[in-house]
């Protein structure tokens, strides 16, 4: 094992985690001030724990506190729409991927790992910048030549949409109710904000009654 996954509890890292469990020896979950970080938070306690894999929980609190996205503005702040429409851009937080990487990075090296992995996808591409194949490849530049043990950053869905993951994740038999994704951060997903709608379109590509 000579992985560290970035795990938020969400559909696709959560399915990154089971897909290649017997490498990873251990996730790190960035608690950052989302709104939905509480529903997340337990999908990534459960999933690890079903797993056997060691969670590490980091505060980067000073995201909440300090930068502009309706992500860490409160549940009503979410527009609902897909993410192809303009009013979803008030959902990114500014070079999230960017720090989450850069902490990992760190922490990878300080336990002797050789990996970081992330599960961003290509639904991700049109909206969120540091989720493009062009910023994990400089990211993944800049981690190796920033690290004493060149740690490379593994990301492998980057081609894949979340349908495919989802698809993946029956294969594996993950139980996706052990997974949360809506902005809002309610009790149960909204089922109308960009996120939500992605999940039921991936869900359904795959075949997953929920």
């Amino acid at each position: 094992m000579d992985s560290l996954l970035v795990l938020s509890g969400g559909m696709d890292s959560t399915t990154m985690l089971h897909e290649y469990r017997d490498s990873i020896a251990a996730a790190v979950y960035c608690h950052y001030g989302a709104n939905h970080d509480s529903r997340e938070v337990e999908c990534a306690r459960y999933n690890c724990g079903l797993l056997g894999i060691k969670l590490i929980e980091i505060d980067l609190g000073f995201i909440g506190r300090n930068f502009k996205s309706s992500l860490l503005d409160g549940g009503e702040a979410i527009p609902e729409g897909n993410y192809d429409e303009e009013n979803m851009k008030s959902t990114v937080v500014p070079f999230r991927n960017g720090i989450m990487l850069a902490a990992a990075a760190g922490l990878a090296e300080s336990m002797g790992l050789k990996k970081v992995m992330i599960a961003n996808h290509a639904g991700d591409h049109s909206i969120y910048p540091d989720c493009r194949p062009g910023f994990i490849k400089a990211m993944g530049d800049a981690i190796a030549a920033g690290t004493y043990e060149n740690i490379e950053l593994f990301a492998p869905y980057t081609g894949l949409t979340k349908g495919e993951i989802a698809l993946r994740g029956k294969n594996l038999g993950v139980d996706y109710n052990h997974t949360y994704s809506c902005y809002r951060g309610g009790e149960t997903h909204c089922g109308t904000c960009g996120t939500c709608r992605e999940r039921a379109e991936a869900l359904a590509f795959a075949g997953i009654n929920l």
